[in-house]
């Protein structure tokens, strides 16, 4: 009776049961995928402006930059030089591969 009340505590009904229907294993990975999703952190002017800022400098000098990237997640960064932007469209080219810039968080 005491090893049954045990299965039924916590997380037990599921550590108990020796096979689980590959559904229910994807569905509880996406569950603990979401549990971990970060959102989107809120910037001011003055750090839009410093981001833009070392756009340009990377862009006009042909310096290596850092852009850091929002993911839900994971961390993400851009890396190299500027080499296009489209002004139109917001986004910057790093190493031939376009980079929103709302979704750029931080440069580093």
């Amino acid at each position: 009776m005491l090893n049954q009340r045990k299965k039924l505590e916590g997380n037990g009904l599921w550590e108990s049961s020796r096979m689980m229907l590959p559904e229910h294993i994807r569905a509880l990975n996406e569950q603990r995928r979401e549990l971990s999703a970060k959102k989107k952190p809120l910037l001011d002017g003055d750090a839009i402006e410093d981001i833009e800022r070392a756009i340009a400098e990377s862009f006009n000098e042909k310096v290596s930059i850092s852009l850091h990237i929002y993911d839900k997640y994971e961390e993400l960064r851009a890396v190299g030089v500027v080499e296009r932007i489209d002004t139109y469209g917001r986004r910057v080219m790093i190493d031939g591969e376009w980079f929103r810039l709302n979704d750029v968080i931080g440069v580093g």
